[in-house]
């Protein structure tokens, strides 16, 4: 039996960056799971992955490369009547998932995969889904101190954080969306003046700067745990070449600092 690469009920033809067809092992795989060949025919022209090639020969099935009258999908004659498929069908066949960095597509989503925009999969220790990964992190945190924050009735607190919590969640909402980052707001303060009181703390709040020690309480070295987690989510950030993302992290962190900072003072009291 011969089979082409251009099979539409189970796969469809990948292409590459420079639109070259590119033959997957997911494109073989999931024709196999219906079909026993012996042969599979494909273009010249056509890229074969090498874990696609592996597979054919483990599978023992023969490569035949041609360019016949009926083109690309290289039928013989005797089996053009099975395997045609019209314009219409094809057009109709979209694949429930597609893998971002090779152009292979799945029916069903694998364990180690995860969808990064839309339907496109990509491993689970893509930087992008690493980077999501750490602001669900500080999100936790940022609850876990309001939580504390609520029990000992510090009220201003509490809103303060709550707007740390919902400037994180635009931040992650601009790098799912892919668009650019707001300017920081936070607490009635614009970036230069978070910016002049981290810098200043004893000039503008009246405390000098803090080296953490557990004797300062519960809630401070919490928020304490907020600045370095936003640290570690901005370092994160820097391998999605987002510039916007990982600045307003930065600012993020010298705002929790000043938070910091105006605690001790008694601000919050």
């Amino acid at each position: 039996m011969f089979i082409c690469l251009a099979f539409h009920g189970e796969a469809i033809i990948t292409k590459d960056v420079i639109g070259m067809e590119v033959l997957t092992e997911a494109v073989v795989r999931s024709i196999l799971k219906k079909d026993k060949v012996k042969e599979w025919l494909v273009n010249p022209d056509t890229i074969i992955t090498p874990s696609a090639r592996e597979y054919l020969n483990e599978q023992k099935i023969k490569l035949v490369y041609t360019k016949d009258e009926q083109g690309l999908l290289g039928i013989s004659k005797k089996n053009n009547e099975k395997n045609e498929i019209n314009d219409t069908e094809e057009k109709k066949f979209i694949p429930k998932y597609i893998v971002k960095d090779t152009g292979g597509f799945f029916e069903k989503k694998p364990e180690e995969m995860t969808q990064l925009y839309g339907n496109e999969l990509v491993l689970k220790n893509h930087p992008s889904i690493l980077f999501r990964g750490k602001v669900d992190s500080l999100q936790s945190k940022i609850l876990e101190i309001q939580v504390m924050a609520d029990k000992n009735k510090c009220e201003k607190l509490v809103c303060e954080l709550q707007e740390v919590l919902q400037y994180v969640r635009n931040i992650l909402k601009a790098e799912v969306i892919k668009e650019a980052t707001e300017e920081i707001c936070l607490f009635g303060l614009l970036e230069e003046d978070i910016r002049e009181m981290s810098h200043n703390p004893k000039k503008h709040i009246g405390v000098a700067h803090i080296l953490p020690d557990y004797k300062m309480g519960e809630i401070l070295i919490g928020l304490n745990t907020i600045r370095s987690g936003a640290r570690e989510v901005e370092l994160s950030s820097i391998p999605l070449n987002r510039k916007d993302i990982t600045k307003s992290l930065n600012r993020l962190s010298s705002a929790v600092y000043v938070m910091m900072c105006r605690y001790l003072s008694g601000y919050y009291n």
